[in-house]
């Protein structure tokens, strides 16, 4: 089982308006997604989860005006463009039909991945990719919305991206505290990226950081 998010009374996260669009009616990811989500729902709880695990009452953004949802045949899985005050998320009909065994968990799972993006901070534009879409990840992990397929294995770098930098995320979070990947976050939000943010929220270099995970990995599949 995921950890719970962080506890205390539910703040009044702001929440945006959302508005929705569906390139083409007649596709059968459509229709699964219609039968099986609440859109207005959906989008909600996604912000929700993701404030909830990124930010506090205080430091929660504000910028977020408007999110666009749009459904429609494409390559892929999905993807978050915009402005700072008006996101869209591209989501793939054929990906949906695709899944159609268990459609609805990854629909929510997406789209809570997706929403990270609407979100999170990116060091002035020169984060690397691979966090960026591990932290989304990670927050996707910690709602519970992991998919079967995920594993937690090292991979060749720590920044490879997706599940394999947000299990590494997770296993940060565990030892150096509830908050760490939070802070991680935050030190991104008026700085440049610079790899020492690993250093000021863990007191690791990244580099350590991700020889004693891959160690820790390698001992328990010996046990």
């Amino acid at each position: 089982m995921p950890p719970p998010p962080p506890s205390g009374p539910e703040p009044e996260w702001p929440i945006p308006t959302f508005h929705f669009r569906i390139e083409d009616l007649a596709h059968p990811g459509a229709k699964l997604f219609l039968d099986l989500v609440r859109p207005d729902v959906a989008l909600r709880d996604a912000v929700i989860t993701v404030c909830k695990w990124l930010y506090t009452a205080e430091s929660v953004p504000t910028n977020v005006e408007c999110i666009t949802l749009v459904l429609r045949p494409m390559p892929g899985v999905a993807h978050t463009l915009g402005s700072l005050s008006h996101k869209e998320i591209h989501f793939s009909l054929d990906h949906i039909r695709n899944t159609e065994s268990r459609a609805r968990e990854e629909i929510i799972g997406v789209l809570t991945h997706e929403m990270v993006h609407c979100y999170q901070y990116n060091g002035l534009g020169n984060c690397p990719g691979g966090l960026i879409e591990g932290i989304a990840d990670w927050v996707r992990l910690n709602a519970g919305l992991g998919p079967p397929h995920w594993k937690r294995e090292a991979g060749d770098k720590w920044d490879a991206g997706y599940q394999a930098t947000a299990y590494f995320l997770d296993w940060i979070e565990g030892r150096y505290g509830t908050g760490s990947i939070r802070e991680l976050n935050e030190a991104m939000k008026v700085k440049e990226y610079d790899e020492h943010i690993f250093k000021d929220v863990t007191g690791r270099k990244i580099s350590k950081l991700w020889k004693i995970y891959k160690e820790s990995l390698e001992e328990k599949h010996r046990s």
